[in-house]
């Protein structure tokens, strides 16, 4: 299982207010808007209600949808360039289909030049429509703020959630009136022609600084204020995933990220390839600038592209004015009906344009049948006090803030009336202080608890929570029937000490295992937040199959009791640890640590050796180390919760070196010797072809030691598809003493899917990976030239189990399909070599479940 804790607040929201949402009538028009004469298709027209703000325009097809919840709108109007303004009559509360036929007008009819029906060929050659985004592709980086030499400016970000057409009479149920303060505060100013329930709001006011050369970015905080859920909701976490949907949209990028997708925008260096653009038509601004308006559409309506217009000025700059950028409902993104970015320029006294306000709204939905229960999200960012190329001080772009973080946090009321950039309306202003008082509420701590418990596994009792349920109970060979309960301290407690603990009991083997842990932050703040800063003292008495990570806490999740072929190889592990991780504001983090291990074999495993000709049986093996680590994320961001934080993906490699050092005769220690491990991964983002997450990893032991404390490679023997494992490898069945290996893992993202027309309407996506591992065993660490070293475990039969990679290397591959119900990822998995090793699988399919959008 894939799922990650940030999702629980997510959907809690959608959990707790939508489960029983009863939606007022809406009205709902949809239709196809035809030339008269000739019948095609007419993209672009306004189809709107008179005397109202309320409209849309038509997409590619001529096809428009509209709705509103006003029962006193009985007549559309259609209007369009060059034809004659249409009015129809609509029935109030009713879904119905009005398909239009627009007449020219006379003097169009006039200039009128027969042709035949069929539709031209779109041609990138001899258009001008691709002439002009070309020269708008020249001009980018003049026309980007970068592009001066000094920029600062002021910002204002504000982020609202909220639900979607919640009827005035829900609130009037006996069950809900206890929350009718918060029901009845709806908007419908918001977004026309849909009334929104606000429950979430974040705003932040800050003043940036730029400089080019050498380039530096600062940003003063000057106040910061959000919403409030209470302490069983992980407020940071939420705020930190919905800014990661909403991301900063900056149209000059080549690609634009955007609700975990990466869209192309339709000025990126290689757009004519897969967008069709349109000059549809010539308009003058306020300032009597002459603006072009381009209108463009993506050729797959399925690829993860935009639909809309930009506005590009006429002056010799060819910059970007204006911009509309919507999506359609057949992209292949999960549970989003509908988004719009608008974004308006404004003019610098050199007459170039930077970007003045960006607005991002977007519908979420289970499904995309619009007029159903959902989720509506906005950001609006605004800019002012644009100051282009005067130079301050070096401290103005490298100080740290001023501001301390607390009294950013603590501004009143007052000051955000008198600094805002923008203006809250009326539903949002209440937000603050009715979540304030729904937090304070029985009912809502309840809904609370049953919600985290179902999404995430933990129950909460203030200072303390139990869990995580999906390790209450387990089975394996060894262990039998393992039922296991523990829990940890939270923030309440304190947020400079944390506790975690478990207990587990096996009933084949009768045997207790547990873990005890106490973490002391040296930095006052949570260990879970950047920059963690803290010591860390644990111990653990568990099992463990070799070349399976041992994770901080073990996750025993039922599923993966379920395995394939023999895995009774199991070890009783002893460990006592002693861990200090220091990270800085640069992203480069520091470890230290020691470990006292004593390794027991467990099931059919077993150590021995030979001394004086004779087998020797073994029956522990203990082992202390030294470590030290050194990491380096650049621009490394988090989904940051109370007690977890998730790194965010990006475009930066993630550089790790591990060393260890055993030590023979401290604290039992049997062994003398020196390891190191190092790894880089990397997301490389391929704009329309998907993503591929990338690893490349090596490591090498100095020293003779037995094969316990050899690398014994990352094995999956369950049904479950495991990224970093090699899941057609058995468990034990390699070890080394060097290795090299490369893993990659793309998404192509429906590329290939969205072109066939059987299977574009499925939303499947294609992925494939490719595992290679080098690795061998030394002279000096292979039992058959060395016995007194442990021998390599063999079968009943008397085969090996275990062996040394030779000079081929293993490789295994698989193809995919995922997005299957949104959420499951089914790969067919090939090993191409090494055959011959009894009970290894050839191929297999294997089962990954993961949710995202």
């Amino acid at each position: 299982m894939d799922f990650k804790n940030f999702y629980k607040s997510l959907f809690f929201l959608i959990l707790f207010f939508s489960a029983s949402s009863l939606f007022a009538q809406t009205t709902v028009i949809t239709g196809t808007v035809t030339d008269a004469s000739n019948r095609q298709t007419l993209p672009y027209v306004v189809v709107s209600f008179p005397g109202t703000s309320t409209g849309v325009a038509t997409d590619n097809n001529g096809k428009y949808r509209l709705s509103t919840t006003n029962a006193t709108l009985k007549q559309i109007k259609i209007s369009f360039l060059g034809y004659k303004d249409a009015f129809l009559a609509v029935e109030p509360g009713k879904e119905q289909v009005i398909n239009v036929k627009l007449f020219p007008s006379a003097k169009q009819l006039n200039e009128v030049v027969v042709k035949s029906g069929k539709k031209p060929k779109y041609r990138n050659k001899d258009n001008p429509a691709v002439e002009l985004i070309r020269q708008v592709i020249e001009n980018k980086p003049k026309n980007r703020p970068e592009a001066y030499d000094y920029v600062e400016y002021r910002e204002y970000d504000k982020m609202m959630f909220g639900f979607i057409n919640v009827s005035a009479a829900f609130s009037d149920r006996k069950f809900f009136k206890k929350y009718k303060f918060i029901i009845d505060n709806r908007d419908s100013t918001i977004l026309p022609g849909k009334s929104i329930l606000p429950v979430y709001l974040d705003e932040k006011l800050s003043q940036n600084y730029y400089r080019k050369n050498p380039e530096k970015k600062r940003e003063i905080v000057l106040g910061q204020r959000g919403v409030n859920f209470g302490p069983a909701v992980d407020n940071e976490g939420v705020k930190q995933y919905f800014k990661h949907l909403y991301n900063n949209v900056d149209i000059y990028d080549n690609d634009i990220f955007l609700i975990t997708s990466q869209f192309l925008s339709p000025i990126s260096n290689n757009s004519p390839n897969y967008y069709k653009f349109f000059i549809t038509d010539t308009i003058t601004d306020a300032k009597n600038q002459k603006l072009v308006e381009l209108s463009f559409t993506p050729r797959n309506s399925n690829d993860v592209l935009f639909e809309g217009m930009i506005y590009i000025t006429l002056d010799g700059n060819y910059a970007v004015q204006k911009a509309v950028l919507k999506i359609n409902k057949h992209i292949n993104i999960n549970f989003i009906r509908s988004m719009e970015v608008d974004l308006d320029f404004e003019q610098n006294p050199d007459n170039r344009y930077h970007l003045s306000r960006s607005n991002t709204i977007a519908e979420f939905g289970a499904t995309k049948k619009e007029g159903k229960s959902g989720l509506l999200g906005m950001r609006t960012i605004t800019y002012k006090n644009y100051v282009v190329n005067h130079p301050l001080a070096d401290t103005a772009y490298t100080k740290q803030s001023e501001e301390s973080t607390d009294e950013a946090k603590t501004r009143t009321a007052d000051f955000w009336a008198h600094n805002r950039l923008d203006t809250l309306t009326t539903a949002e202003s209440k937000v603050y202080k009715n979540v304030d008082s729904l937090r304070n509420m029985p009912s809502y701590k309840r809904t609370v608890d049953i919600a985290t418990l179902l999404l995430a596994g933990y129950k909460g009792f203030g200072k303390f929570e139990i869990g995580p349920a999906n390790t209450f109970y387990s089975f394996n060979p060894v262990e039998g029937l393992r039922l296991r309960l523990g829990g940890r301290t939270t923030p309440e407690l304190s947020k400079r000490y944390y506790f975690e603990t478990y207990a587990a009991y096996g009933f084949k083997d009768e045997k207790w295992k547990y873990f005890l842990s106490a973490t002391y932050s040296l930095n006052k703040k949570s260990i879970y937040k950047f920059p963690q800063n803290y010591i860390r003292a644990s111990y653990q008495k568990d099992t463990k199959i070799p070349g399976a990570n041992l994770q901080f806490v073990q996750e025993d999740n039922f599923l993966l009791s379920f395995k394939r072929g023999t895995n009774d190889k199991y070890l009783y592990n002893d460990f006592y640890r002693l861990d200090y991780v220091h990270e800085l504001e640069s992203h480069l983090s520091f470890g230290a640590g020691f470990k006292n291990w004593k390794q027991m074999p467990a099931g059919s495993l077993y150590f021995n050796n030979v001394v004086d000709g004779q087998p020797n049986v073994i029956h522990s093996l203990t082992t202390t180390e030294l470590t030290g680590s050194i990491r380096w994320s650049p621009h490394e961001e988090f989904y940051q919760g109370k007690i977890y934080r998730i790194p965010i993906p990006n475009k930066y490699p993630t550089l790790e070196l591990d060393y260890a050092s055993g030590v023979k005769g401290l604290f039992n220690g049997e062994y003398n010797y020196q390891k190191l491990d190092f790894r880089i991964d990397k997301r490389l983002y391929l704009s329309q072809l998907g993503y591929s997450d990338l690893n490349i990893s090596a490591g090498k032991i100095f020293g003779q030691v037995p094969f316990p404390l050899l690398t014994i490679h990352q094995a999956n023997q369950t049904y479950a598809y495991d990224i970093d494992s090699y899941n057609l490898m058995n468990f034990l069945e390699f070890a080394s003493d060097k290795y090299a290996s490369f893993r990659i893992d793309h998404h192509f993202g429906g590329f290939f899917f969205n072109k066939i027309p059987l299977l574009k309407r499925l939303k499947w996506r294609e992925t494939f990976s490719a595992k290679v591992l080098y690795g061998g065993l030394s002279d000096k660490n292979n039992p058959n030239i060395h016995p007194s070293l442990y021998q390599l475990p063999i079968d009943a039969n008397g085969l090996p189990i275990t062996y040394a990679l030779g000079k081929t290397p293993y490789v295994e591959g698989s193809v995919g399909v995922e997005n299957i119900f949104k959420f499951i990822r089914i790969d067919y998995v090939r090993r191409f070599n090494y055959l011959d090793h009894p009970d290894v699988p050839s191929s297999g399919i294997r089962v990954r479940v993961k949710f995202d959008f």
